[in-house]
């Protein structure tokens, strides 16, 4: 069963007067740092895994 689009506005509606329509960008944009901030944090663990094991191959020679 699929929701009408009645029901999809009802939500919406239910939504805006929840959170304000300021709100909402303000919860997005910190919804958006967060995902760069862990992407971030990804790709600082890979290069310091890239980092340990280029050593334990060198301390390994």
């Amino acid at each position: 069963m699929t929701p009408s689009i009645w029901q999809l506005l009802i939500v919406l509606v239910i939504v805006l007067l929840l959170f304000g329509r300021g709100k909402i960008p303000q919860l997005m944009g910190d919804m958006a740092k967060g995902i760069k901030s862990f992407k971030k944090g990804m790709s600082d663990d890979d290069k310091k895994e890239d980092k340990n094991i280029e050593n334990n191959s060198d301390s390994e020679k």
